[in-house]
């Protein structure tokens, strides 16, 4: 096999002896990239002129070798620059609930150290023998699913598609924001021309003004030949900018401009050109929030919201998730040249009780698995179990133990705010939250999945607003 022919692998360890074990086993098949540590690896994905098909990461990360937090930053990211990644964790803690969380995230499967290097070749082969193209697009190009949020959604995309006005697109990670996106263009006017994606989380800050606008012959070096940027490309087309929340606040009055008048410049260069091209946007942050922290303009906001759909998470669609099952069991059957696995009628219940914390990303990563491992066979639901995130599993709502007294509570509140000149309602909000979060990771000696618990929220939303707050103070560390 020529080497241009390999499929690209990137390993992620900081362990030399286990890198250059698996890159003399591995590359035989794989053209391999490795990188010790999480920054190595963003920076080394943006010298590359494609993402590469696969990656293995290991959890236990520097500066936290010991603890999962930088691999399960890693995973996020990745497939934040690419969602085609297909991710295998590993890990020296052999921990199930660590693998759990990491498949909640979008890694396809964990292996435990010290791993066979010949099996974990086998493993990424039969990764790669599944696609995995679009994770909820019927044979006509639409939405599966017949629930009302599905129904109501493929109702936006119906009216918002042939308008030349933004939309922005809301929803969790792993719910399908670009399957949206495609399908208001192939539903538009424009559907015969090319769509255009950027993901604005997957290039350097320093990149993404000339990435969206283009530059000029020596505008900055290693610029030797002038380049078109993505607005002069989609110039009637549609370009699609996905996870917007990340881009730099010095840049969102550029796009500002395009999307006012379609002008904009090259970088290094005085000529101002035009582009006509529909601009679709989408993010799982708040977005209001990001606009009082001051991290997004509140005028950029309501120019790309002229129109807003919320893409539903999975946990919400009811009997759609057997729409989906049953779409991807075919779809990597036949992909593999496998036959389809079964779920027995209490496995069954179990897949209607799961929330599906990863949404449809998730849902997919967990038939490829059962696809691999009992093809044409009855998966039980002891089985089934194994592949979910139950130990995350959000319980249901409870009173909140301040509420027992609220003549108290509105006491303390009457007396905090005559006692301030100035009150910052979010602030301390925010301030509360992570007193909250800080005081459980305390009783739990820092193990997310306890005090995710204690909290009576989900670990993945935990671990999401560890992150928010993370420009405050480090998140706190996952026992071992």
């Amino acid at each position: 096999m020529a080497a241009n022919d390999k499929p690209d692998l990137l390993i992620v360890d900081d362990d030399p002896l286990i890198t250059d074990t698996l890159n003399f086993v591995l590359s035989r098949d794989f053209v391999v990239y490795v990188a010790g540590s999480r920054p190595q690896a963003r920076s080394l994905l943006l010298q590359l002129e494609r993402p590469p098909q696969l990656a293995l990461v290991d959890l236990g990360l520097p500066p936290t070798p010991h603890r999962p937090d930088e691999g399960f930053r890693l995973v996020s990211e990745l497939l934040a620059y690419s969602p085609s990644i297909k991710i295998v964790v590993l890990s020296g803690q052999n921990d199930e609930t660590n693998a759990r969380h990491a498949r909640t995230l979008g890694a396809i499967d964990f292996v435990a150290k010290p791993c066979e290097p010949r099996k974990l070749q086998k493993l990424l082969a039969d990764v790669l023998a599944i696609r995995g193209a679009d994770p909820a697009t019927a044979p006509g190009g639409g939405l599966l699913g017949s629930s009302p949020p599905v129904e109501k959604l493929r109702q936006q995309i119906g009216q918002f598609a042939d308008a030349p006005f933004p939309v922005l697109i809301e929803g969790e990670s792993g719910s399908g924001k670009e399957l949206v996106a495609r399908s208001l263009h192939s539903l538009s006017h424009r559907a015969e021309r090319p769509f255009l994606a950027l993901n604005c989380a997957a290039i350097s800050p320093t990149l993404v003004e000339p990435t969206l606008f283009g530059y000029a012959k020596g505008a900055f070096t290693g610029a030797t030949n002038a380049r078109a940027g993505y607005f002069e490309d989609a110039r009637d087309s549609t370009l699609f900018l996905d996870e917007i929340g990340e881009l730099p606040l010095e840049l969102q009055a550029k796009l500002l401009r395009v999307l006012e008048n379609g002008e904009f410049q090259r970088v290094g260069e005085t000529l101002t050109r035009a582009s006509n091209a529909r601009v679709l946007a989408a993010t799982n942050r708040d977005m209001r929030a990001e606009i009082r922290n001051g991290r997004f303009r509140a005028d950029l906001y309501h120019r790309l919201s002229v129109f807003t759909v919320t893409v539903p998470a999975l946990r919400d669609l009811g009997d759609d998730r057997c729409v989906l099952l049953d779409h991807f069991r075919e779809c990597y059957a036949q992909q593999a040249r496998m036959p389809k696995f079964e779920l027995d009628d209490a496995a069954m219940r179990s897949w209607m009780d799961y929330g599906f914390p990863g949404n449809v990303r998730e849902l997919r990563n967990i038939v490829i698995r059962l696809t691999t491992k009992y093809a044409g066979r009855k998966v039980n639901s002891e089985q089934l179990q194994a592949e979910l995130d139950t130990d995350g599993m959000e319980p249901g709502p409870a009173e909140l133990p301040f509420m027992e007294d609220s003549e108290a509570l509105q006491d303390a509140a009457k007396h905090h705010l005559q006692s301030r000149k100035s009150f910052d309602l979010d602030l301390t909000l925010q301030q509360w939250e992570r007193g909250y979060i800080d005081a459980a990771l305390a009783l739990t000696h820092g193990n997310l999945t306890r005090a995710a618990k204690l909290l009576g929220i989900h670990r993945t939303t935990l671990y999401s607003r560890m992150q928010s707050h993370a420009g405050h103070a480090e998140p706190a560390k996952d026992a071992k």
